[in-house]
């Protein structure tokens, strides 16, 4: 019949069809390139916001795929837990994943609303599977170290934290004080576990801040440490005492961990019991779970970032520099919460300066594991318009009012060998700080020379506190940078002097001038025009008679000096040269420990040769007295003996 093949043709066709079908290669091999193997081995839900390689395989196992999970999530989660073929290491990582793309699908959904109920218990979900992956499996996690799947489970346990810990947060007002578990979500919270301490007796945040994603202008380095728990910036009240030179620090560094509690892998997963745990990682380096020594991670220069982003520094140290407002005493800022057993450094800023002269310098040196378990850091923020001397009396007060609040006895490793670091005029400073003025400064009082006895004494009287001092004793090692320690020529320049004659002295200076001039005249003189008092500008000129006078007071035998000086220009003599302000013959002291000499403008302290020579200071200093703290190691007692004190 025409259209129609006999039945033979149709049969050869169906035999050649099977023929070319058994001949071809069911399964092809190709290379992939370098970036496909990274995307396949570490992409995931969290970095390109697809499963992972290895839930997508756990998929397959039990004839699921991601559309049937998208569809019937509960029929999804479930098949994967109760189904057999699947070891509890597979089961409960795929798990975790699958929880946390769920819970960020709901966040997205809210389009930035606050976490519902929803998306709490979807990220706990995800917290609690990798926490039982982690912790209660066969193998524990240091027999998984080299495994990609364990670090992105440890990915998406700590992201899910991070979203738990903030949704937890946000709800704290409403849930008061004075509660040991509370109901949120589904979960019965248990009450936080913390050491995180902000001044001013304050154990709770107002403000928390997810360090992972936070980027800094101006910092070379984030410091960071690689571990368990989320890193968080957290931020306590602003201090009400005013009056108090000190300034506990408000933005510190905390890790939050989550525990299910349980002691198999069934009660874990069967608990709805979740504590909260807020580690203060300059203190704890590891937390305790499930008999295990688990290792924090960490974020040490988020909150220092975040406290010189907000502190409008730049503007007040022009205000203060010309008396129109802002700082009019000085102030001691600690970078971390006081610890009695880590070596202090003080550092005094410059001219027209804040603490924002050691932006890099503080984050570089304390990024560095050994001496950020060994140091704590304070800057001394003060007014740089008022004398040199006035300077001098207030810093040491200040310092002094500090230690004695934190350490009354004077005997913890923190009030010894203290370490004094200043730079250009906190550098001079500082050097004050350690020298002796014997009798040796009174030369430069143009007093007149008939006053009688009595105002000879209430001269004496009211100078001695600027004039007489000896060196503080809690000090045995100082760091020199760019200090014009016998002034500079600079000061004297028409501009210098034009700035100079914009500056307001403080009132309360102003009327202690006053009464200074009043006794250098004498009581049975005229009055008249007071003199003009020098302010800071007039001080730091190679001419000034203070100036001249101090540079030529003994430092302590007991403390060991460096200096680092800046060179502006190449090709000359050391001995001639200068940073563009200060010149080498002012900045150089003899009997130095060290000195070295970079190539750099006036702000020497920033460059990388001088953080790194400070650093090795400040490891010379604590390998001396046998405080050298390695991270990594159980912290030790320092050794350094108490100074004896007068």
């Amino acid at each position: 019949m025409k259209g129609r093949h006999p039945i033979w043709i149709i049969r050869v066709v169906a035999l050649a069809a099977l023929l070319l079908a058994a001949g071809c290669d069911i399964v092809g091999v190709r290379h992939i390139t370098p970036k496909e193997y990274a995307t396949q081995r570490r992409s995931d839900v969290l970095s390109n916001q697809a499963l992972s390689d290895s839930t997508v395989q756990t998929l397959n196992v039990v004839a699921l795929s991601r559309d049937d999970c998208a569809a019937n999530f509960p029929r999804c989660t479930n098949t994967i837990l109760y189904t057999d073929g699947l070891d509890d290491e597979r089961r409960l990582s795929a798990l975790s994943e699958l929880w946390l793309a769920y819970a960020l699908q709901t966040d997205r959904n809210a389009k930035g609303q606050p976490a519902s109920d929803q998306a709490l218990d979807e990220y706990l979900q995800s917290a609690r599977y990798a926490y039982a992956y982690l912790f209660f499996t066969a193998r524990s996690p240091g027999e998984r170290a080299f495994e990609m799947r364990q670090s992105q489970v440890l990915d998406f346990y700590n992201y899910a934290v991070q979203q738990a810990v903030e949704g937890f947060f946000k709800r704290l007002p409403e849930l008061g004080t004075g509660w040991n578990s509370v109901p949120v979500a589904g979960w019965n919270v248990l009450r936080p576990s913390t050491d995180v301490y902000m001044g001013s007796s304050d154990y709770i945040p107002k403000e928390l801040i997810p360090a992972e994603g936070l980027r800094f202008r101006g910092l070379r380095n984030i410091y960071r440490r690689d571990g368990f728990g989320s890193e968080f910036v957290a931020i306590g009240a602003m201090p009400s005492d005013t009056d108090q030179p000190w300034r506990e620090p408000n933005y510190v560094p905390l890790t939050a961990v989550l525990e299910f509690p349980g002691d198999s892998l069934s009660s874990v997963l069967m608990t709805n019991d979740v504590r909260v745990y807020a580690k203060n990682p300059y203190l704890d380096g590891a937390i305790t779970l499930d008999g295990q020594s688990i290792p924090l991670s960490a974020n040490f220069t988020a909150p220092y970032g975040v406290w010189l982003a907000r502190s409008g520094f730049a503007r007040q140290s022009i205000r203060s520099l010309l008396g129109r407002g802002g700082l009019t005493k000085p102030e001691v800022l600690l970078m971390q919460p006081y610890d009695p057993n880590r070596l202090t450094v003080i550092m005094l800023h410059g001219l027209a300066s804040s603490p924002e002269a050691w932006i890099n310098v503080v984050n570089e040196v304390m990024g560095d594991a050994q001496l950020r378990r060994t140091y704590q850091v304070w800057e001394v923020y003060y007014p740089t318009n008022v004398p040199v001397a006035a300077n001098l009396a207030q810093i040491r007060r200040a310092i002094d009012d500090t230690l004695h609040h934190f350490d009354p006895s004077g005997n913890a490793v923190a009030s010894n060998h203290i370490v004094l670091i200043g730079h250009s005029m906190g550098g001079l400073i500082a050097r004050l700080l350690v020298s002796s003025s014997d009798d040796k400064l009174w030369s430069v009082v143009p007093a007149r020379p008939d006053l009688s006895d009595a105002d000879k004494q209430k001269l004496r009287q009211r100078l001695a506190p600027y004039l007489q001092f000896s060196p503080m004793p809690q000090v045995t090692r100082a760091v020199f940078l760019a200090a014009p320690h016998r002034g500079t020529p600079v000061a004297r320049w028409k501009l210098a002097r034009w700035i100079g004659n914009l500056i307001r002295l403080p009132i309360t200076l102003l009327e202690e001038g006053k009464g200074i001039t009043d006794n250098m005249q004498g009581k049975d003189t005229m009055p008249g025009k007071p003199s003009r008092l020098p302010n800071s500008i007039d001080n730091l000129s190679d001419a000034d008679p203070f100036i001249k006078a101090a540079s030529t007071l003994p430092m302590s035998p007991d403390v060991r000096y460096h200096t680092i000086v800046g060179v502006y220009k190449p090709g000359v003599p050391l001995s001639d040269s200068d940073d563009g302000v200060v010149p080498y013959a002012s900045a150089h002291l003899d009997g130095a420990d060290s000195e070295l000499a970079v190539p750099s403008w006036h702000d020497v302290q920033e460059t990388p040769q001088a953080i790194i020579e400070l650093r090795r200071i400040l490891r010379l200093h604590a390998a001396a007295l046998n405080c050298l703290q390695p991270e990594g190691t159980q912290r030790t007692p320092c050794l350094a003996p108490p100074l004896a004190h007068p």
